[in-house]
């Protein structure tokens, strides 16, 4: 699984337990909006609904993000995706989430 921390380009953001088992983590930009969650087996990321489509269409490992919504997408990480792409995708995610906040 990708680490957020690892991921060159993104600025300041806050970590915190998530759901009822605390195991997910949510990942905000400054001001508490979220632009990542990762579960056990999964990652989900805020981006547009344009972008969203074409990698459902591309990748069987892609879907429409629980969290998020029509507004994000989720991966399943098994390697269909390189990850320099997963990572240009968290960069995304947090660019366009700290935009709207």
């Amino acid at each position: 699984m990708i680490e957020i921390a690892k991921i060159s380009g993104i600025g300041k953001y806050e970590e915190h337990s998530y759901g009822d088992k605390k195991q997910d983590r949510i990942f905000e930009v400054p001001g508490g909006k979220a632009f990542a969650l990762m579960r056990q087996k999964t990652l989900e990321l805020r981006c547009d609904r344009r972008l969203r489509d074409v990698l459902k269409e591309r990748y069987e490992t892609v879907m429409e993000s629980r969290y998020f919504g029509k507004g994000g997408i989720e991966i399943i990480p098994t390697g269909q995706i390189p990850d320099a792409e997963i990572e240009d995708l968290v960069r995304l995610s947090y660019n366009l989430t700290l935009q709207e906040s």
